[in-house]
């Protein structure tokens, strides 16, 4: 890809242009959240949060498909410093969830701060100033010393290049943007996908639908999920007795932690986990021709591995067909497989995911000398800790490459970026810092040593082609460890490892002697 101009589109400047903040803030998931209320309670009040739809969420706003709820334990999957003891389960349902944020947001007074209906359709750096100008499509124009992006890695769904997906009748919407006016009770529904939308839309719509076509392209390993209601006597302990929440917390924290083990470091042991769950299909599915069609051929964990209780279940129901035949192109009635059959359907529901490892920013941003980040990210993106990338001075990713997990809950990952990103913001609110920008050496330095240890894990040595990994196989999505390593390599922004620009236009590199005091000063100060 060339960057075609460095022309800015025409918008109409709103009173927004002409106030400069400390940050602003992209997206209003987990992330977003979390990176402003971290502000907030740091005393900084100059952000704005934007939020390209109508309320806050992200995701857990957008995938309002039956049955949808979180694969991490509620009580992990939540801020460390907003804890809830009333979690009606072990594994939070979708509107559970997004309640939770929803409190979260009115708690720590950072409602006022959000702009809903506010798509970003590009961001640009002025090196001279050294201030972002983000413009929103409805037109309005904001000003900033930093940007953070917490547009998130599952915010864009996917549809299959499919042959006649524009010529098909009758309904058909994507998982993340479930049609609920259609009523599928009775109805003849395909749902192409098996991956972890599409198990827990299947039980659930199974028993609603006439008949059940599911298109299955690859087979996922399933195991069974420790899920149930946690009992009114238990919430009242976790309220009343806050150290035994905690220590319930991070006894599923180190539960979960163990699997890096066998993700990233030994891949051999993931034998272990496949004798478990090839048992549980024995024990689940009734015909050995639908045991065969759901065993995979790869490694377990080379593909993300799924939870579910009632998915094999669904499967063994007479009104359910699995389909692996592949599809060669859809019908104006219905999908036709390669096998030359027309399966005619009333519905189309893709679960198809969403653009993850070949996704770059879904909006232009431009950084030094004008490059253009899908530019520069046309090989795999990659970034120092996930978070910041040479070239783009005072821009910060929450969720960025290479930070995504297989074994626990994202918001660990979320918190330790948002604790970096705080440092990198302080800094800048000093009269005499313009703007810091990331080492190319050290950025260097450090995705060689991710791509290293990630070639020895199961999700390139597994045998699969999975959402995880680019086209050419390099995986831009994992972190290849333990979280609390992430989170200690993340706790001190260190100076040394960038480049500091002053208003007078004069770059430094802090040296040994300073990383420590001026860390602390950014982190405490």
């Amino acid at each position: 890809m060339v960057a075609q101009t460095l022309e800015k589109p025409n918008v109409n400047r709103s009173s927004e242009a002409q106030k400069v903040y400390d940050a602003v803030i992209i997206g209003t998931g987990f992330a977003g959240l979390c990176m402003g209320i971290r502000l907030k309670k740091s005393g900084i009040d100059s952000f704005v949060i934007l939020e390209k739809g109508n309320g806050i969420g992200g995701t857990w706003r957008d995938n309002t498909y039956p049955g949808a709820a979180c694969d991490v334990q509620s009580h992990l999957y939540s801020f460390s410093f907003a804890p809830k003891s009333n979690w009606s389960r072990l594994f939070g349902p979708q509107k559970e969830i997004l309640q939770y944020m929803n409190d979260c947001t009115d708690q720590f007074g950072i409602r006022s701060h959000i702009r809903t209906n506010s798509e970003v359709s590009g961001a640009w750096f002025d090196e001279k100033d050294g201030i972002w100008e983000i413009s929103t499509k409805e037109g309005t124009t904001y000003k900033a010393k930093a940007v953070v992006s917490g547009t998130g890695g599952l915010s864009r769904p996917v549809l299959p290049n499919i042959k006649g997906i524009d010529t098909f009748k009758g309904a058909k919407f994507h998982s993340a943007k479930w049609d609920h006016s259609y009523d599928i009770q009775g109805k003849t529904v395909a749902v192409i996908g098996t991956g972890a939308s599409a198990i827990q839309i299947v039980p659930t719509i199974a028993p609603l639908v006439g008949n059940l076509k599911l298109f299955q392209r690859t087979p996922a390993w399933i195991i069974p999920k420790p899920d149930s209601n946690i009992a009114g006597s238990v919430k009242g302990i976790f309220k009343f007795i806050p150290p035994l929440r905690w220590l319930f917390r991070k006894a599923i924290y180190w539960l979960n932690e163990i699997g890096v083990l066998a993700f990233a470091i030994n891949p051999k042991l993931m034998k272990i986990f496949e004798k478990f769950a090839k048992s549980f299909i024995k024990k689940s599915i009734h015909s050995e021709e639908l045991q065969q069609k759901l065993t995979p051929n790869y490694t377990i964990g080379c593909k993300r591995i799924l939870l579910s209780n009632d998915y094999y279940p669904a499967l063994n129901r007479e009104n359910v067909d699995l389909i692996t035949d592949g599809i060669q192109e859809i019908t104006s009635s219905g999908v036709k497989t390669k096998d030359g059959k027309e399966h005619k359907v009333d519905a189309i529901i893709f679960a198809t995911g969403f653009q993850a490892a070949e996704a770059v920013s879904p909006f232009e941003i431009r950084g030094r000398d004008g490059k253009l980040l899908a530019d520069v990210w046309e090989d795999g993106a990659e970034a120092y800790l996930g978070t910041t990338v040479s070239g783009f001075p005072n821009l910060f990713m929450i969720v960025g490459p290479n930070t995504g997990l297989g074994h626990s809950s994202m918001i660990l990952m979320i918190e330790s970026q948002v604790q970096y990103t705080l440092q990198g913001i302080r800094y800048l609110r000093k009269k005499n810092i313009k703007f810091i920008d990331v080492r190319k050496d050290i950025q260097d330095k450090y995705n060689t040593e991710i791509q290293k240890r990630l070639s020895k894990s199961v999700w390139l040595t597994g045998g699969c082609v999975s959402w995880y990994n680019t086209s050419t196989g390099r995986n831009t999505t994992l972190w290849p460890g333990f979280t609390f390593e992430f989170k200690a390599r993340t706790f001190f922004l260190s100076p040394k490892d960038y480049e500091f620009v002053r208003v007078d236009g004069k770059a430094k590199r802090p040296g040994i002697g300073s990383r420590f005091s001026m860390a602390l000063n950014a982190t405490f100060g």
